[in-house]
Order: C-alpha cells, then structure tokens, then sequence
C-alpha cells in the first residue's frame, strides 16, 4: 500500500537543522502555530472596476500586498487550500 501524502504541497521545509523553530499567529484566528505547519496567504488591495482604473493613474494609488500566516483548520475552512483525497485513497478509486 502507498504512503499517504498530503494533497497540497507546503512552501516550507521543515528540517532538523533549522533548530526550534519559531511560531506564527494565525491571521484569522489568532491561534499560534508552528512556522511550517501555516500556509500563507497574500491579501491585498485590488481595483476591479475597470473604468475606475483607467480614471486613476498608477502611481497615485499604492497597492499594497500583506503577507498572512493561517492555521491548518482555518484554511480549510476558508478554503486556502483544497481538501482533497490522499494517494491512499486516490489508488482505491480505480
């Protein structure tokens, strides 16, 4: 049988030579969290109506891009990451 892996793909690697590691609070819930096991997530400031963009020009509008650390259980449920089937249970669908 194939070890189960995780459907998601972490941008973090966790290793024994990095020493204790440091935690993070969630953005969301305010939960903390080991550094590797948050996902990341960027928000930020976005113009989507398209005639206001044209109106405004570029560089007197600073869009800016804030980086977030959230909790497993938080992703899920906000759906930063896609709970999917893990490789165990993808092979038993055939």
């Amino acid at each position: 049988m194939p070890i189960s892996t995780a459907p998601y793909k972490r941008s973090y690697a966790h290793t024994k030579r990095r020493g204790k590691e440091g935690f993070v609070k969630c953005g969301f819930c305010g939960k903390s969290v080991p550094r590797w096991k948050a996902f990341i997530k960027h928000k930020g400031f976005r113009i989507s109506d398209p005639v206001l963009r044209k109106q405004i020009k570029r560089y007197n509008v600073h869009m800016f891009s804030r980086k977030i650390y959230v909790c497993p259980s938080c992703a899920r449920f906000r759906r930063v990451v896609k709970p999917g089937k893990s490789v165990r249970k993808k092979h038993l669908r055939k």
